[in-house]
Order: C-alpha cells, then sequence, then structure tokens
C-alpha cells in the first residue's frame, strides 16, 4: 500500500513538473527566421513614392505600417519637401492621400496617416485594417539578430539579416543604432526588426567611413513622434 501511495505522488510530481516546463515553454516569446519574418511582415511594409505637384517622382522609399488604424513610419528625408504622397503595398494596392503627422529632420524621423481602407481591407466598422508591426518597448543591445525589409526598386521588396553592431552611436550629432544587415538605396524609411518580429527601428542610411555598416534611427526617436494611442 506503502509503495502504491508513493507511486502515486511520484506520478503527481511529474505531472507536476510537466505542467510547469509546459506553461514555461508556451510563455516564451516565439523566434523567426528570415523566411518566416518575411512571410509575417511584409505586408506591413510598403514601397513610398514622394510626387512633385505635377506627380512626377520626387523620391522614393519604403515605409512600414504600425497601427491597423493607418499610422506609419519611414525617414523623413524620403518625403522632405514633397507635395503629396503614395503608398504601394506589396499586393499591388495604392492609398493616396497621406498626411504627415510629424517629423524631426535632426533625427530623420517621420510619422504618416494613411486614410481609411476601403473594399476587401476594410473592417466590417469600416474603418481601416492594414497590417502592422508591433512596436518594440525597449532598446536594442549588441549582438542582437535583426532584419530589413524594403524596395530598392519599386515591385521588388527585399529582405536582409544582420546583427545590432552597436546599439547607440552619434553619427553627425544624432544618435543611431548601427547594423550589419545590408541596406540598398530605395530601403530608408523601413523596418528594422527584432527576431521577435517587433520594430526595432526605421532604415535611415549608411556609414561611408564603414564597410557593411548601417545607420538606423532607434525607436524612441520616433516614439516622440507617435500619437498617444500608439506610443
Amino acid at each position: 500500500m506503502k509503495r502504491k501511495i508513493a507511486a502515486i505522488g511520484l506520478l503527481l510530481l511529474m505531472l507536476s513538473c510537466l505542467s510547469f516546463f509546459v506553461r514555461a515553454n508556451a510563455d516564451e516569446a516565439a523566434t523567426y527566421n528570415a523566411e518566416e519574418m518575411y512571410e509575417r511582415a511584409q505586408s506591413a511594409v510598403f514601397y513610398l513614392r514622394a510626387l512633385n505637384g505635377d506627380n512626377t517622382l520626387k523620391a522614393s522609399g519604403t515605409g512600414v505600417m504600425i497601427s491597423t488604424d493607418g499610422i506609419a513610419a519611414t525617414a523623413y528625408h524620403v518625403i522632405a519637401e514633397a507635395d503629396h504622397l503614395e503608398a504601394v503595398f506589396g499586393d499591388g494596392r495604392k492609398v493616396s492621400s497621406i498626411e504627415v503627422l510629424g517629423v524631426d529632420d535632426q533625427t530623420d524621423a517621420a510619422v504618416l496617416k494613411l486614410p481609411a481602407a476601403v473594399g476587401e481591407h476594410a473592417s466590417h466598422e469600416g474603418k481601416a485594417s492594414y497590417n502592422a508591426l508591433r512596436v518594440r518597448g525597449t532598446a536594442v543591445k549588441h549582438g542582437e539578430k535583426v532584419f530589413a525589409i524594403g524596395y530598392p526598386m519599386k515591385d521588388t521588396p527585399i529582405i536582409t539579416e544582420g546583427i545590432i553592431n552597436s546599439p547607440k552611436a552619434e553619427i553627425n550629432g544624432r544618435d543611431r543604432i548601427l547594423t550589419s544587415a545590408q541596406i540598398a538605396s530605395g530601403m530608408s524609411g523601413g523596418p528594422v526588426i527584432d527576431r521577435y518580429g517587433r520594430l526595432a527601428g526605421i532604415v535611415s542610411g549608411s556609414m561611408r567611413t564603414m564597410n557593411n555598416i548601417h545607420l538606423v534611427i532607434p525607436m524612441e526617436q520616433l516614439r516622440m513622434l507617435l500619437p498617444a494611442s500608439t506610443k
């Protein structure tokens, strides 16, 4: 009888331990490789056209949705002095009448507001229903794996992979994240995403003095321009 009780006790202990490990694993945030990251994030990234008053192209770059109700981010130098903007998503959808909510030419950050989605992209309430990335709430660290997505050419989004070389470097009087994720012309304004799928920064440019080291706008600089509901 004592042996039976002991066996039952051991079994209950094993089940309790198993339950703990299952809960612990469930609580761990999922991480993604490059293929999985692109599948999850690409619909939130768009080709951004900065247009003159006569609709000729002034500049082009990349933007990223950071809320389902139409808030997006990009780099200021992409949209500087443009008369109006047009976003082109990977599914071919074009969105115009984009409002500039805030810019900071010193940090190169810019926040946009896209109009409410229509047709198949609208929610049941008729409001915007954009796919968006979660915004990371903490600073990046040395050596973290990150991904960059952007449009070096229209209709040609790409993803690159690298690490955080430095979470904070003063470049021309501005704090910048440095990353080895490859950046091509046209990717400015696009997202730099951590391995959990969170927006960790916005592509700003490249280093002329360091090969294969690129500049990223930290989230704290972008967050200062965001509406309170998005922060």
